[in-house]
Parts: C-alpha cells; structure tokens; sequence
C-alpha cells in the first residue's frame, strides 16, 4: 500500500474540492449579475460540467501516456489559470470571459475527479472500497474551507468583488501542482484480475456489473448536479436567503457528500457494494420528498444534506463496482468511457438546472430524480447475485 500517495492525494482532493465549491456557490450568482438573462445564469456552470465532459477522455489518455503525476500537475496549473481569468472577467464584466474561465476550470475537474482511480491503484484489491472512501475524506476540509472563502473573499478587493476569493484559490492550485511532483506512480497490484485482459471495449461495457456501476455514477452525479446547481438560484436569487445562508446549506451538502466516506468503505466490506448503492438511491429519493414539503431554510438543509449522503453511497459505491469488471491493462479504456458518461449527463443536468428553475419552479425539479432512481434501484437487485460480486465478499470477510 503506497501511504504516501494517499494522504498526497487526500490533501490534494482537499484543494480541490474548495475550488470546486467556491465555484459551485458562486457561478450561478456571479452569472446572474454578469447576464440580463436570468434563464442563462447557471450557463457558465453547465459548460464547466460540458468542459468536464469532453475533457475526460482526452484526460485519462493523457494520463496514460505521461502517468498520474504530470496530468494531476498539469490540471493544477488549469485551475490557477481559470480563477485567473475569473477575476479578469469580474472586472471586464463580461459574461463570454467568465464562461471561458470555468470552462478552463472544468478540464482541471476532469483530471481531478481521478484521483480515486489513483487511490485505487495504490492499494491491492482488498482495500479498494477504503482507499477510494479515504481520499475523499480530503473534501471534508473542503466543505469548511470554501464557505468561508466564498463569503469572506467576496469583499477583499474592493474595486472587484469575489476577486480575493480567486487570489488564494490560484495560490492553492499552484500548491497543489507542487504536491504533485512527490506522487508515486503506482505498481502492479491487479495480478488476480489478469485473466480479464485481452478484451476488445465492446466486450467490458455490455458486461451488467459495468452497466450498473456506470448507471450508479450517471444517476447519483447528474442528479446531484441538478439540484446543487439549482439551490443557490432558488435560495438567494428567488427565496430571497442571503449568500451566507445559501453558503452554510451547501456546505451542509458537501459534508454530507464526503462525511460519509468516513465509514463507506467499511459499509461496503459489511453490507456489500450493492446494498449500499441502494441505501445512496433512497438518500437521492428523500432529498425529493424533502424538497416537496416547502421552501423554508430548513427543507432546503434537509434536502442538500441527504443529496451528499446518497450521492457518496452511489459514487464510491459505483467506482469500487465499476473496478470489479476491468484489468490493469484495461483500465484507462474503462475507466475514460465511465467518466465521459458520467459527466455527460451532469453537463445535461446542469444545462438543465436553469432553465428548469426559470420557467418551472422548485417543486418541478424535485420530481425530476424519481424515475431514475426507481430504475437505478431495479438494476441493483437484478445484478445483487452476480458471482463476482459473491467471491469479492468472501474474500473481503477472510
């Protein structure tokens, strides 16, 4: 088990997901007041996930070929760049500037949304479901940091507003590229699953246990993009909340995001990998029967804190799933045609988010997840008895 590249990669995924939330929080605000059309608030967030999305092939190729190391760098010093931009955008007052800054953003996301194959590839199989959990424990610190940053950074450049939030994200970035440079590549650790190899594409993706844990990743992302776009434009920019209220709420859904992975990979070694997909798929659910009830500070809580848990449970839950069902050697093809679909579909929820909350409402959108989730929770079952997942069981309760 390679230690150091864990705690390397929790510090890292700490950083990052404090610029990933101070983007979350402030994009659709930002957006509001730099557009005349409110529909098109959210836009600038939407092409961050678009930009995740046609970047996440390229990026695991990229990976590929030059290792974990430099690509993990090389979307650091993207970020620095974006937040960059970001405040030139700010005091250009321009909309176009700031959808290309988040953009540049979104291609920094799609390396970073790797660093759990990273984890993973650190550890033998057995310690899959806990190396994967363990590094996004790394956003715990996130959760607390970015609120604070959000809301105490918005007034430190008095000529430029949020520009001082932006100042200390890039000194973070250009940190993280630092880190980065102590990362070991990992070794082999997959000797059990060589048997696998040799495969054509074709033959990984038709496999059930790779549909399911794509659709687990698909479903919980998208789903958790809709709504987390959507609640800083229903809370500030129609309930009237302030941004401090709006902030602490999705600080409650990022903890309730990565608190969880606190214990999700001893979940998985106890109650096995789909069960506990399955109690993520009811968290999705009661954060739409929540969201029904009202309007009040404390509904929006409930519902953004239970869309963290159930997004954790289906996204640990799918990536530990989706390792059961590719070698070593075909990692990267697996791996690339996840993350493209993954984000394809929270680049669609976000393009979504807005527009959904402009001319149908808050109620509208929490009726969204439902059929989904149904569907998501009959794949479940139907694939609960696959035989590796049986043997996985067997050898993690040894």
């Amino acid at each position: 088990m390679q230690v150091r590249n864990l705690i390397l990669l929790v510090a890292c995924q700490l950083i990052s997901t404090t610029g990933s939330i101070v983007m979350v929080t402030l994009g659709g605000i930002i957006g509001a007041t730099l557009t005349t059309n409110k529909a098109l608030s959210t836009l600038p967030l939407s092409m961050m996930v678009v930009a995740i999305a046609a970047t996440t092939i390229p990026a695991t190729m990229l990976m590929r070929r030059v290792g974990r190391r430099k690509g993990f760098a090389f979307a650091s010093v993207c970020g620095a760049i974006a937040v960059l931009l970001v405040i030139v955008a700010l005091r250009q007052a321009s909309f176009v500037l700031f959808i290309v800054a988040v953009m540049i953003f979104g291609i920094n996301m799609a390396f970073t949304q790797q660093y759990r194959y990273a984890a993973a590839e650190s550890v033998s199989s057995k310690f899959i479901p806990r190396a994967v959990a363990f590094v996004l424990i790394g956003s715990i610190g996130g959760a607390f940091v970015a609120p604070e940053l959000a809301t105490r950074g918005a007034h430190w450049v008095a000529s430029v507003p949020h520009a001082g939030t932006m100042i200390v994200l890039c000194g973070f970035f250009l940190f993280q590229a630092a880190l980065f440079f102590f990362l070991e590549e990992s070794g082999e650790h997959d000797s059990h699953r060589k048997s696998y190899s040799g495969r054509g594409l074709a033959d990984i993706v038709r496999q059930p246990l790779f549909i399911v844990a794509v659709l687990g990743g698909t479903v919980g992302y998208g789903l958790m993009t809709l709504v987390m776009t959507a609640t800083p434009l229903s809370m500030h920019i129609n309930d009237g909340y302030s941004l401090e209220q709006t902030a602490s709420v999705i600080r409650a859904h990022v903890l309730g995001m990565y608190v969880p992975s606190l214990a999700a990979g001893f979940l998985i070694e106890k109650l096995g990998v789909t069960r506990l997909m399955f109690v993520g798929a009811c968290g999705l659910l009661a954060t739409s029967v929540i969201g029904l009830q009202g309007h009040t500070y404390l509904h929006y809580w409930w519902a953004l804190m239970l869309l963290g848990v159930g997004w954790n449970f289906l996204y640990v839950g799918g990536t530990t799933l989706l390792t059961y069902t590719y070698s070593r050697q075909e990692r990267f093809h697996a791996q690339a045609v996840n993350e493209f679909l993954v984000f394809g579909t929270s680049a669609t929820a976000s393009l979504l988010a807005g527009t959904v909350m402009h001319f149908f409402g808050w109620a509208t959108l929490m009726w969204v997840p439902i059929p989904p989730l149904i569907a998501i929770c009959i794949a479940l079952v139907i694939v609960r008895k696959d035989a590796r997942l049986v043997h996985r069981d067997l050898v993690t309760n040894e």
